[in-house]
């Protein structure tokens, strides 16, 4: 995938055949995260409001697509895949649903709003050592977005959603098929590590807007508004003007937090280790 400026709904190197870029005059946003961060909550408010502002919206995401959704289900049930099959199956995937969903739905001038792009796809991989460079080559015939907003938080903010929501860890999410820990905790928090690393750099790779996730729900959402009003005409929105460069400086100074707070909470103790979820039981953290 090419990292120079490109406009949106141009391909990033690979153009789909059979494709008239003209023709599409709808908006492609994208969310982006790890998981837990709340990206389908995010999603789902985006819709409802998009719709009352007069939008017609297409919501789309992984393993979604009626090609492949169902087999990537059913193969993960058993815990057997390996990393090149995954990374294939959900790209299969994707093609379907850009060639399906998505392409149509910018035609007719939707907004499509996707929880996690090829983004996702490529971090899982490459957090699970595949290649850069073949998964670029690989994703190269994805659109490129309107924006994409980066959900950021670090592992020590997504345990604890883990632990308020299903009560217990993933075996995929929490990288257990490359048993990047003992258990299932140890794991999550290990492969979570990597997935945001290779997020945090894609940031800078492919300018997503960051935004802190460790705001409530409703500051995040209003983040969300104020940038996404500011891509339809100023007669639908009323939307302060934002100065040159906002969104980058802003995604440079949610990373820079980061960071700090990263080096910062390496100064203190481990958090106490959570318990009783290394074969996917409900999890119990220590006193």
């Amino acid at each position: 995938m090419a990292t120079t400026p490109k406009s949106p709904l141009s391909f990033y190197s690979e153009p789909l055949l059979g494709v008239d870029l003209s023709e599409l005059q709808g908006k492609l946003i994208v969310i982006e995260g790890p998981d837990a961060v709340g990206r389908s909550t995010q999603v789902a408010r985006l819709r409802s409001w998009l719709e009352q502002q007069g939008h017609a919206v297409l919501d789309t995401g992984m393993a979604r697509s009626a090609l492949a959704g169902d087999g990537i289900q059913k193969a993960k049930e058993g815990n057997t895949l390996g990393p090149v099959t995954m990374t294939l199956f959900y790209a299969t995937d994707f093609a379907d649903r850009l060639e399906n969903e998505i392409l149509p739905a910018l035609r007719a001038g939707f907004v499509v709003l996707t929880d996690r792009y090829i983004f996702s796809l490529m971090a899982r991989a490459i957090a699970r050592g595949e290649d850069r460079v073949w998964l670029e080559k690989l994703a190269g015939f994805a659109l490129v977005p309107h924006a994409v907003y980066y959900l950021r938080a670090e592992v020590q903010d997504l345990v604890p959603r883990v632990v308020r929501g299903r009560g217990r860890f993933d075996f995929w999410e929490s990288g257990m098929d490359m048993r990047f820990g003992p258990d299932m905790y140890d794991s999550f928090v290990r492969y979570q590590a990597r997935l945001i690393k290779v997020l945090d750099r894609m940031a800078r790779q492919y300018d997503f807007v960051a935004i802190d996730a460790t705001q409530s729900p409703d500051a995040i959402f209003a983040e969300l508004k104020r940038g996404i009003g500011k891509l339809f005409p100023k007669s639908r929105y009323v939307v302060k003007t934002a100065k040159p460069g906002k969104a980058a400086k802003s995604t440079a100074k949610t990373l820079k937090k980061a960071a700090a707070a990263k080096a910062s909470s390496a100064k203190k103790k481990a958090a106490p280790k959570a318990t009783g979820a290394a074969n996917g039981q409900p999890i119990a953290t220590e006193a």
